[in-house]
């Protein structure tokens, strides 16, 4: 199957599937044409699929039966009451789950047989620089696999992991971007409060972290490395370093991921 034939729907049509929507169709491999969605509120979610050049549907069987290869994308509170009835519809499909909590084992109690993958990818996914973590246990083919991956590659970096760290790392990955906002906004105040207008001040800090992380990923240096090369013996970054060491800002990250996985 290649990419630009491939149809793909949505079953919910929220801010995680509509960036992954976005990201495939600013990929320009995936066509929006061949993309369709249902979700609980249809008045809403014809107008987000129209300005797309989507489809949108009334229900769930809908889109199911217009593709081949279902993004269940509802609440995880949700998918046993949405996807229990259209089970056996789902037998031939590929399926892709963007639902936290919800793993291999869970799946296969309430769509048996089907060909699913468990996935947990962020909001990045809409520029094409997302992190997806993806279970390694999954009832794909090999061919499933190999068309899922392609799609995944498409929207960013797609990781997989066992079983046991697909929560922690669709938590690092899927909530972090809350955090580095916040990063970015703290930092950007701190530039206007001497004297940097605010319109400068997010699209340069914006940039130096993107440039940091690009030189991490490009060089592979220890993140302690490439502080260690900006703090000069008696220099004004190692102050600014001492600073946040005082404020545990290293153990509030941490505690933050701690309060998230319980």
């Amino acid at each position: 199957m290649n990419l630009d034939t491939v149809k793909v729907g949505f079953i919910g049509f929220g801010n995680m599937a509509s960036a992954m929507a976005d990201g495939w169709i600013a990929s320009g491999a995936v066509l929006a044409a061949n993309m369709c969605a249902c979700a609980g509120r249809f008045d809403a979610l014809k107008s987000r699929c129209e300005e797309r050049g989507m489809h949108a549907f009334e229900d769930a069987a809908a889109v199911i039966e217009a593709v081949d290869v279902v993004i269940v994308a509802v609440k995880p509170y949700m998918i046993e009451r949405v996807l229990g009835p259209v089970a056996q519809l789902l037998a031939d499909k590929v399926v892709l789950s963007v639902a936290a909590g919800w793993d291999c084992e869970a799946y296969e109690r309430v769509i048996p047989g089907a060909r699913h993958l468990s996935t947990v990818p962020n909001t990045p996914v809409a520029i094409n620089e997302g992190v997806i973590a993806c279970e390694k246990a999954s009832t794909l083919t090999e061919a499933d696999h190999d068309l899922v991956f392609a799609l995944l590659d498409l929207l960013g970096t797609p990781v997989e992991v066992e079983t046991r760290l697909l929560s922690v790392a669709g938590t690092v990955g899927g909530c972090s971007p809350a955090f580095i906002a916040m990063v970015i906004e703290a930092l950007a105040d701190a530039a206007v409060k001497h004297g940097i207008p605010r319109a400068t001040a997010y699209p340069m800090v914006s940039q130096m972290m993107v440039g940091t992380a690009k030189l991490q990923l490009a060089t592979g240096m220890h993140p302690g490395a490439m502080k260690d090369a900006v703090c000069s013996p008696g220099g004004t970054t190692i102050r600014g370093v001492a600073e946040l060491e005082a404020a545990g800002m290293r153990s509030a990250f941490i505690r933050a991921i701690d309060a998230i996985e319980g």
